[in-house]
């Protein structure tokens, strides 16, 4: 009968302390920012138009643009919570090997026991 010694981490706590994490979130947000400015001088030129054929090829192109402009918004997104994702992963895989732990889990999963190991994974991805 073997007992399995399982660590746990508060991912929203690691994603608060790593600087990594932190410069995705300001990247994406100013590309967000980026595209609602763009929607914002958009709106101003339509305003300007005087045709009604004008407005409807502006909007055209506007929306053409602006989707592009969104995806590309998506995709860095994905990328980035992706590559932090990974980051943290291999973090913790070091930190289960380093603790002789069998597993490591989400603090929300543990209602009772195992270890905390939030800490030792910021600490590993800070690199110390």
């Amino acid at each position: 009968q073997a007992n399995a010694e399982v660590g746990y981490l508060n991912y929203q706590k690691v994603l608060e302390n790593y600087p990594a994490a932190q410069q995705a979130v300001k990247e994406i947000d100013a590309k967000s920012l980026e595209l609602q400015q763009y929607m914002v001088d958009k709106e101003k030129q339509y305003k300007s138009l005087d045709t009604p054929l004008k407005k409807q090829n502006f909007e055209s192109q506007t929306a053409t643009e602006f989707n592009a402009k969104q995806e590309a918004l998506y995709k860095l997104r994905s990328n980035k919570e992706a590559q932090i994702l990974n980051q943290i992963q291999t973090a913790a895989k070091a930190v289960m090997v380093s603790q002789k732990l069998d597993a490591v889990l989400s603090d929300q999963v543990i209602f009772v026991g195992g270890v905390d190991i939030t800490d030792l994974i910021i600490q590993k991805l800070k690199g110390q």
